[in-house]
């Protein structure tokens, strides 16, 4: 008890703060459902989430301290815990439910409701909450020193300045204000191409960039190293693989292609060959990448679920004080047995009681490892895909040995899959916004109240903006590649009937090991190879300013807050666009889109549409410098 005791929270056990009121919860909600579908609209574009736990606590400082004038640290807190479920529920969910849209559109099996994929959606994420309910004094309680939980501190040091929440908190709205602007010049005016590509005479290679400010800010965000193995693998696919596969395969007919690659390249360039040939390779890589991930992690898996288990013995907390109250363990394992029996008698899960009962005890191992994890590492470094992969091949495999073939059973694999990665994914937010809460003195129970609000709105949110997005354009497209998706629905068909087209997956598994034995981190590399080359070098140019501002020579701590003010500005660009994306699905669902396209109006050549494009991308960057490097700050 004494290392307990040597720590002392920002607001003490003993005073009571406002936390859950009408304020805390309904900004919240909106934040939980803003960022939810702003992060499933940029994860089914371009692979990749960001964590909205930062801008959302931004957020929240600025309202309630700057408008509203209340001095409410946990009240803020509260919100930050609601509003950051959102993007958690939607980054688990949008790695897998949109295989089965792409079912549909093949036509194996019928699109499923939103009531289906809501029922997913939310026993994932409600076990991934109530599974950390038991884990909180184990890890975050008990392992104070020595698990860091790295967003969760961030968090808290950003709600302890809120003397600056005001500032902040404008950062983050003009982020979103001018993305939206932009997007919807862009996207629904068409007033510019969103893409400019060179292609090269005599060459089958081809580059460009896109210029979206959410494509730029995921650049900015994960900084220049990830950026650039992104890239890598881009111009590796693009300016590698393509101009060999059309130099020394133009006359064959190469399955999966009907027709000769010559043809295809002669119809549709480049890109015709990645959805091709290019995406299988990449989904090869991708899996490859995952499983090593896992593979690596396996040690820290095995130590982590064994010393939680230890810490968790003896570790009911008895206590009456207000920063160590939990949920009640009887409503616990109530909640998860009534969940078990749901999932056992869902028709779109369909798994018998022994098999409902393997997915909660799968769901718990994966909760335990993902909450450690990134405890240690962070929520960016957590392996979830390779999770939700291993547990696919796994589950998959055990269908089609048990007869459950077919639509049956791919549907029965998907949803599995789905619920076990969305608890890994919650339980990994759930665990920072507890670390948060511990360090600044929250009430654990009400925190954990407030993930199952923020998992409940999510889970209601998640399966209208998958609809919208698929019925706008559908996944799998130019506009949604939802990667991750398409290659668990592979993965399954792989196995389900050994119809892939093996020896291009080999190669991307190969080209995985070589990378890994390099010493190159396999996923973001794995990415690029599977996303097209205009995608990554967008977000390339935002590792590139991120760059630049890292090694600028100012003092340590101006250097700082330009580089936070730039993230601030770029989650805030990714949530404007996000939004505008889902505004523009849903005018091309009811037909309006065609009526605002300016294209025919403007009749732009192609090199001056071009370079329009470059300057309403030279414009997007400077604004992030505006806001960031050029921004006015009180003197100390």
């Amino acid at each position: 008890m004494g290392e307990k005791n040597e720590f002392k929270p920002y607001i003490p056990a003993d005073k009571i703060t406002p936390e859950v009121t009408v304020t805390s919860i309904v900004m919240g909600i909106l934040l939980a459902v803003i960022f939810g579908a702003a992060n499933a609209y940029l994860g089914l574009r371009v692979g990749m989430t960001v964590s909205a736990s930062i801008p959302a606590a931004v957020i929240a400082m600025g309202v309630i301290r700057v408008v509203m004038k209340k001095n409410s640290i946990l009240e803020s807190n509260l919100v930050q815990t609601i509003g950051s479920a959102g993007e958690s529920l939607a980054a688990g969910a949008i790695f897998t439910l949109p295989a089965l849209f792409l079912w549909a559109a093949e036509g194996k099996m019928d699109k499923p409701s939103i009531l289906e994929i809501t029922l997913i959606a939310l026993i994932g994420g409600l076990l991934g909450v109530l599974f950390m309910v038991p884990l909180r004094n184990a890890l975050i309680v008990k392992e104070h020193g020595t698990l860091p939980y790295p967003e969760g501190t961030a968090c808290a040091e950003v709600l302890l300045a809120g003397e600056e929440g005001g500032a902040s908190a404008s950062t983050v709205f003009a982020g979103m204000g001018i993305a939206a602007a932009f997007k919807f010049v862009v996207d629904g005016l068409k007033a510019v191409p969103s893409e400019v590509s060179l292609r090269f005479k005599g060459y089958s290679g081809e580059i460009g960039t896109q210029i979206y400010p959410a494509v730029f800010s995921v650049g900015y965000i994960c900084g220049p190293r990830i950026s650039s193995y992104m890239f890598a693998g881009s111009l590796l696919s693009w300016m590698v693989l393509i101009p060999l596969i059309v130099l020394f395969g133009s006359d064959l007919v190469l399955y999966p292609g009907t027709v000769a690659i010559g043809e295809i390249f002669a119809e549709n360039g480049a890109s015709g060959i990645w959805s091709s040939y290019i995406r299988y390779i990449g989904a090869g890589a991708l899996a490859a990448g995952g499983i090593i991930s896992l593979i690596k992690s396996l040690p820290l898996i095995v130590r982590t679920f064994r010393d939680a288990l230890k810490s968790m013995k003896g570790s009911s907390n008895t206590s009456s004080e207000r920063t160590a109250q939990d949920i009640k363990m009887n409503y616990l394992l109530i909640s998860i047995a009534v969940l078990t029996v749901v999932i056992w008698l869902a028709p779109s899960i369909p798994v018998s009681l022994i098999g409902a009962i393997l997915v909660v005890i799968f769901g718990f191992f994966f909760a335990t490892v993902s909450s450690r994890m990134v405890g240690l590492v962070g929520s960016s470094n957590n392996p979830v895909s390779g999770m939700a992969i291993a547990t696919l091949l796994f589950t998959t495999i055990i269908l089609k040995v048990t007869g459950d073939t077919g639509a049956h059973g791919m549907q029965g694999a998907i949803a599995i899959g789905s619920i076990v990665c969305i608890v890994a994914a919650i339980a990994g937010d759930a665990s920072q916004d507890l670390k948060t809460g511990y360090l600044l003195g929250a009430t654990p129970k009400k925190q954990q109240y407030g993930e199952l609000v923020g998992v409940l709105v999510s889970a209601l949110a998640i399966g209208g903006t998958l609809y919208i997005l698929d019925s706008a354009w559908g996944f799998g497209s130019k506009e949604l590649a939802a990667p991750q998706a398409t290659l668990m629905k592979m993965i399954i068909e792989g196995v389900m009937d050994s119809n892939l087209p093996w020896g291009l997956v080999l190669i991307g598994a190969c080209i995985a090991i070589i990378i890994e034995i390099i010493g190159i981190p396999v996923l973001p590399f794995a990415i690029g190879i599977y996303l097209p080359i205009q995608l990554n070098a967008c977000i390339m140019v935002g590792g590139i300013v991120r760059l630049v501002f890292d090694k600028m020579k100012r003092e340590e701590k101006e250097k700082e807050a330009i580089i936070t003010d730039g993230i601030l500005y770029c989650s805030g660009m990714i949530a404007g666009e996000g939004l505008v994306g889902i505004l523009l699905a849903l005018l091309a669902v009811v037909g309006v889109d065609q009526a605002i396209d300016l294209t025919e109006v403007l009749n732009l050549s192609a090199p001056v549409a071009d370079i329009c494009s470059l300057i309403v991308f030279a414009l997007m960057v400077l604004l992030v410098l505006k806001f960031s490097i050029w921004k006015k700050r009180k003197a100390n």
